[in-house]
């Protein structure tokens, strides 16, 4: 058996936790975006970046490994899950006020196709569907980047507004 081995570092998270509580939301994401901020740890692990933020639109871009793996050689699905929510909830996060958080109450992920190592960068490409005072919704669509209709995973999640 080859082993194989990765390493990982992170910024302290609270660095970025307290300054985006003093922003606007869509001022929050574009500096972790612009790396004036450290991406939060998920994003490190990962590797997960964003690549364009709007009010109300996020994307997230990463390239699927072999380390992502699961026990019958394609992209475990939690990968395409976590950075769907991840980029749902920035979504929701440009719309919001400084001090607003938020937290997610469901994620309805949809898989069409699995990935592998082979697949090239992926691309999640969230947007608000509607921004209430208690109550957010995004959605979102997982495609290769080299090709928008090449569908991985579709999603929806509902926010509650903290």
């Amino acid at each position: 058996m080859t082993q194989r081995s990765r390493t990982h570092d992170w910024a302290d998270p609270m660095i970025t936790a307290q300054a985006a509580a003093e922003l606007p939301g869509l001022e929050a994401i574009r500096r972790i975006a612009a790396g004036e901020l450290p991406p939060p740890p998920i994003a490190s692990l990962l590797d997960f970046e964003i690549t364009l933020v709007e009010e109300g639109r996020v994307i997230f871009a990463v390239t699927p490994r072999e380390w992502m793996y699961n026990p019958i050689g394609s992209v475990h699905g939690g990968v395409a899950a976590t950075l769907l929510d991840s980029s749902l909830g920035c979504a929701i996060h440009t719309v919001l006020p400084a001090g607003a958080r938020y937290t997610t109450t469901d994620l309805h992920v949809r898989y069409v196709r699995a990935m592998t190592a082979e697949t090239g960068r992926v691309l999640a490409d969230s947007r608000v569907v509607h921004a209430g005072r208690k109550l957010a919704t995004s959605e979102g669509r997982l495609y290769a980047e080299s090709d928008p209709e090449r569908l991985f995973a579709h999603a929806t999640t509902s926010c509650l507004i903290l």
